[in-house]
């Protein structure tokens, strides 16, 4: 288990070098192919390259009334002073809710000898040179990983929700 400052150093020292071209899809399923690079500790210029797919449901509208039954759950009495606000708000109180898995099916990690900078400027042109709009190239942390892919998916997130909300408008959905 990671302490609180390792949470926080893994936000801090996570960068997305090459974002994927495309965004999480509005209807349907879409699977980001990462590459995650990170530096070992206890060698010198060598890195960890992990790849894998972290699936993104498609993304869906919770209005206020089911905010307040079903993701509050255990919550105290603020929070549900919140719920009730936002019911009686409930125009203006639409959440995005976004859903990922991380498929461990698609994954691989390899040890490179080579430095950091180095193996993320050869994996980008790598994936430049590809043709998947759905690739990213992560700069993280070896032993919070995990942590690393988190901070990207919500970067997704952000990157998409306003493009997801706009073509609901586009469809009458919102």
């Amino acid at each position: 288990m990671f302490k609180d400052h390792d949470f926080h150093y893994a936000m801090e020292n996570t960068r997305v070098v090459m974002a994927p071209h495309s965004a999480i899809e509005t209807f349907g399923t879409t699977r980001f192919h990462f590459n995650l690079v990170s530096e070992l500790l206890d060698e010198v210029d060598t890195v960890r390259v992990r790849t894998g797919t972290i699936e993104a449901e498609r993304p869906r509208i919770l209005t206020a009334q089911h905010f307040s039954k079903v993701l509050l759950e255990g919550f105290g009495d603020e929070a549900r002073e919140f719920a009730e606000w936002m019911e009686s708000n409930a125009s203006m109180a639409k959440i995005l809710r976004y859903g990922f898995q991380f498929r461990k099916t698609n994954f691989a990690e390899k040890i490179v000898k080579e430095p950091m900078d180095a193996a993320l400027g050869r994996l980008e042109e790598e994936l430049k040179r590809g043709d998947d709009p759905f690739a990213a190239l992560i700069a993280g942390v070896d032993d919070v990983w995990e942590v690393c892919l988190l901070k990207f998916t919500t970067e997704m997130i952000q990157r998409s929700a306003g493009e997801n909300i706009a073509e609901w408008k586009r469809r009458g959905l919102t």
